[in-house]
C-alpha cells in the first residue's frame, strides 16, 4: 500500500503529465505517437513519455471529458485515434 507522500507524488506527476498532454493538443488534433513525438521535440529530447504512461493518461483525460477522440487516417493511410 502506498503511503501518503508517495500517493501525493504520483498525483503530482500525473497532473504534470496531463498538463503537458493538454498543452500539446491545444492547437491541433494528434494521435498518441504524434503526441509523444511532439513532446520530445518541444522539450529538446528532455521529456520522453513511455507508452505505458501516455496512453493511460490520454484515456484518463478522455474519460474526464477533457479530450475528445475520433478515428482518422494518418499521413501513411493507416487509421489512428486522434485526440483533441
Amino acid at each position: 500500500m502506498k503511503d501518503e507522500s508517495e500517493r501525493r507524488r504520483t498525483d503530482i506527476l500525473q497532473g504534470m503529465l496531463d498538463m503537458v498532454i493538454l498543452k500539446t493538443l491545444a492547437h491541433e488534433a494528434l494521435h498518441g505517437y504524434a503526441v509523444a513525438q511532439r513532446i520530445r521535440l518541444i522539450s529538446s529530447e528532455r521529456l520522453r513519455i513511455p507508452q505505458g504512461s501516455l496512453y493511460p493518461a490520454l484515456h484518463r483525460l478522455e474519460n474526464r471529458g477533457l479530450l475528445k477522440s475520433e478515428w482518422m487516417p494518418t499521413a501513411t493511410g493507416r487509421e489512428a485515434k486522434f485526440y483533441r
